[in-house]
């Protein structure tokens, strides 16, 4: 049920007021100024939802599709109409209009703009080490902290409800994802800037931390551990050689990307071609020098348009072969369309005239170690940016998870988007938000729950809109 409280204004002025701290305050100050902003807005607030005066979600969806490629978008709605938890990952938009509703706590950081729980994973660091971080920023923005981790705790309510785990695990893995942020983040504090800038998620002591902090029996650690082996094994062997084996043939002793429509396509216009390979080139302005330099080592073998995610569906996405003179060495980019931040109508527009630079400078704020060839362009009109494919990359799967490992992955997460928001903000003014006690903790969670009943609706609605042909969709795909 939505929490009671007198009616908020559905225009989300308030939620633009960035506290603006003076420069060069001491940790006492920087905590008093966090405290300070409780009476503004206490931290019971934080547990506030209400639907009344919200955006229909259907027509706030038909209308973020305007600018996507209308064959690929029925993919979308497809995916989305799956269940409540795709939809939740597929409406970042949805949930930007209904925060910018709610106490905004003025506290800004750089937001990751979509933070659910299965946009953290692993990754490896141009030194070749396996790290979790958060791994997409398409929304990012400076903007309310409390923003990113709503949605998170709310992907724990939805996910558990959808594949099974119930809603008290659900709840229990949001209460756990808040404690972790908000204990975390004490901990920054005592760390220097550069300390914070340099920490990274190594995955084995990450889990090791996860286990513990959650305080899993003997059997139940054993399970999480050998389940989460798996996940990491599979990252590891996801190379650049293993996408050439599954995405690529031989075609006449020239190596091309294989169709698999609709989910892969070749670009077989000659023209569109020659539009890629121009960005290419601008492309590699935008990189430091070593690595322009090591991109001068590869030729372009092939491109396609490839279907990613289930919110991303429909904006324009393609996959770059490239290889080295030999042919022996394969390297696999993806250029993907760069549109602006669902935060941008409540927070402001973007510093950067180029949205794929947007998200390179977001990303590379947030994460401790970021992709090498990160870099951006325009073409055709529109922004895009430019990221390894395929690179040792792994994700959560909630629906193989045990109650014990859901809950130690909601910590970890916790954890992890607290040095993220950490590395764009003082810790101590959060810390002195936030206290020493479950208060927030508590009020995210409640509406966490809320937030999900909420999501439920939404689902339902937009089946039902499918289903009397409102919007199309293809599903299964």
């Amino acid at each position: 049920a939505a929490v009671s409280r007198p009616p908020v204004s559905s225009q989300p002025t308030h939620a633009t007021a960035a506290l603006e701290p003076p420069r060069h305050l001491n940790r006492d100050d920087l905590r008093a100024l966090g405290r300070a902003r409780r009476e503004a807005v206490p931290r019971g607030r934080l547990a506030e939802w209400s639907p009344d005066g919200r955006q229909d979600p259907v027509k706030t969806l038909k209308a973020s599709n305007r600018s996507r490629l209308p064959g690929i978008v029925p993919i979308r709605i497809g995916r989305m109409s799956g269940d409540p938890f795709a939809f939740l990952r597929g409406s970042a938009g949805v949930m930007a209009n209904d925060l910018a509703r709610t106490p905004s706590t003025g506290i800004h950081v750089q937001a990751c703009g979509d933070m659910h729980l299965v946009n953290l994973g692993l990754f490896a660091t141009p030194e070749r080490n396996l790290v979790f971080d958060v791994n997409d920023f398409d929304e990012t923005l400076p903007g309310p902290w409390e923003w990113d981790l709503k949605r998170l705790v709310a992907s724990f309510v939805v996910s558990a409800r959808t594949v099974g785990l119930g809603d008290d695990v659900g709840r229990e893995a949001a209460h756990t994802a808040a404690e972790a942020y908000r204990l975390r983040m004490r901990e920054l504090a005592d760390l220097t800037s550069l300390e914070r800038r340099y920490l990274r998620v190594d995955v084995d002591v990450a889990l090791g931390d996860a286990l513990r902090t959650t305080h899993l029996d003997a059997k139940e650690a054993k399970q999480v551990a050998k389940r989460t082996s798996k996940v990491i094994a599979k990252a590891r062997s996801k190379t650049r050689f293993q996408a050439l084996d599954r995405y690529t043939a031989l075609e006449d002793g020239r190596r091309v990307i294989v169709p698999d429509p609709p989910l892969v396509q070749r670009l077989e216009d000659e023209k569109q071609r020659k539009t890629v390979r121009k960005f290419f080139d601008h492309y590699k302005t935008t990189v430091p020098d070593h690595v322009h330099r090591l991109l001068d080592d590869y030729r372009f073998v092939d491109v396609a348009l490839k279907v990613v995610g289930v919110g991303s569906v429909g904006t324009r996405a393609f996959m770059v072969l490239l290889a080295n003179e030999a042919g022996e060495d394969p390297l696999f980019l993806q250029i993907k369309e760069a549109q602006p931040s669902v935060l941008s109508p409540h927070v402001g527009a973007s510093r950067y005239d180029n949205d794929g630079r947007r998200v390179v400078e977001g990303q590379r704020l947030l994460q401790a170690a970021s992709d090498l060839f990160l870099g951006w362009g325009s073409a055709g009109g529109r922004d895009y940016y430019v990221r390894q494919l395929r690179d040792m990359k792994g994700g959560a799967d909630p629906s193989t998870m045990l109650r014990g490992g859901y809950i130690a992955y909601a910590a970890l997460c916790g954890t992890t988007v607290a040095h993220a928001h950490a590395r764009s903000i003082e810790p101590d003014i959060l810390v002195g938000y936030l206290g020493t006690g479950a208060n927030a903790d508590d009020a995210l969670t409640t509406f966490a729950a809320a937030y999900a009943d909420q999501t439920e609706r939404d689902h339902e609605a937009l089946v039902a809109a499918v289903r009397a042909g409102r919007i199309d969709a293809i599903e299964g795909v």
